[in-house]
């Protein structure tokens, strides 16, 4: 039998692949990475702890674990995940600036719905005021149309006919204001007669009967006479009124108007448009049509009391003086004062 000796160099290089193993081991440890089992398997779970206790150890080496790491949920990648307190002073303060700011445009918002809202009601108040004015300005010119026509309804004026215009020529009449008949027209006869009365009241000269008018009507309103007995013509010439006297009484008044004060030229003369006042006498008539022999107009039976001027009738009788000096009255006064009353020569024209 033959014994083989083994050599030291077989033994050297054992140690040597047994040392090699174990630095790679180490190194597939700290590198995290589990051991090769012989076959270059990793080792089952449980491996590497699998020594009993009380077993020796020697030879085997454990892998420290890694130290576990911890992420940032909000970490951005690139970009460092660390929170500074200066950070969270700062994200502390833009939070309540931005909750200031938002309550500043709530506050703006609510301000101008407030706003809008208070317009809103005061121009509706502006149209329920305009509206409730515009009523009663409707409502009193209503009332003011309704009235001027009651007012309109209880007047009397030119053109106007019917009962109420016979009871007023009535009334004219027996308070001796010259009219020849009730005929119930408001024609120019029953407007000289008005003028007459309203000239004897101190009224506004316009021929309409109104309420006062109507008054002074109802109050008997008549001139008085100055002279006292017999037959007389006076002329109230502040008045413009013409007025037959018997014995002081006052008969029949008459619508007049004389010489309006102006100037005229006549066949190359001037004149001056007056009426004379004083104490005269007819003395001249003419029976008819008479033309001036100044050359101003026609004159209807003139009854002459003082050089050229004359009582005559004419178809313009105004209430106010327009002749050049004459005392005109109308027609129709004219024929009464003489066929009726007798003005005849010698009679007295007195003039105030």
């Amino acid at each position: 039998m033959r014994t083989v000796h083994h050599s030291s160099r077989g033994r050297t290089a054992s140690v040597r692949g047994a040392l090699v193993a174990l630095g790679l081991a180490l190194a597939l440890l700290v590198a995290g990475c589990a051991p090769l089992t012989g076959d270059g398997t990793e080792p089952a779970s449980g491996d590497a702890a699998s020594v009993e206790p009380g077993a020796s150890t020697e030879g085997t080496a454990t892998a420290p674990s890694p130290e576990p790491t911890t992420s940032s949920p909000s970490a951005v990648p690139g970009e460092s995940s660390t929170t500074t307190p200066q950070d969270a002073e700062d994200a502390e303060r833009e939070a309540e600036a931005e909750a200031e700011r938002k309550a500043e445009a709530e506050q703006e918002a609510k301000d101008k719905a407030e706003q809008k809202a208070a317009e809103k009601d005061a121009e509706r108040e502006k149209k329920e005021r305009e509206a409730a004015e515009q009523e009663a300005e409707e409502k009193a010119e209503e009332k003011a149309a309704k009235e001027a026509q009651e007012k309109r309804d209880r007047m009397l004026e030119y053109g106007d006919t019917g009962d109420r215009v016979v009871a007023l020529q009535e009334q004219l009449a027996d308070l001796g204001y010259f009219l020849t008949d009730a005929d119930g027209s408001f024609g120019p006869a029953t407007q000289q007669a008005v003028w007459a009365l309203q000239k004897a009241a101190g009224l506004y000269r316009d021929g309409v009967v109104g309420e006062q008018t109507q008054a002074a009507i109802d109050a008997g309103t008549r001139p008085s006479a100055q002279s006292s007995s017999g037959k007389a013509v006076e002329i109230d010439l502040d008045k413009q009124l013409l007025m037959t006297v018997e014995d002081g009484k006052v008969t029949r008044i008459v619508n007049a108007s004389s010489g309006n004060g102006d100037t005229y030229e006549a066949k190359g003369r001037t004149y001056h448009a007056s009426t004379p006042r004083g104490s005269f006498a007819v003395y001249m008539e003419r029976n008819g049509m008479h033309e001036s022999t100044l050359e101003l107009g026609s004159m209807y039976r003139p009854k002459y009391f003082s050089g050229g001027y004359a009582v005559h009738g004419s178809g313009s009788i105004p209430p106010y003086p327009a002749s050049h000096g004459c005392v005109r009255v109308s027609n129709a006064a004219m024929n009464w004062l003489w066929d009726s009353w007798d003005l005849a020569k010698g009679t007295p024209v007195i003039l105030y």
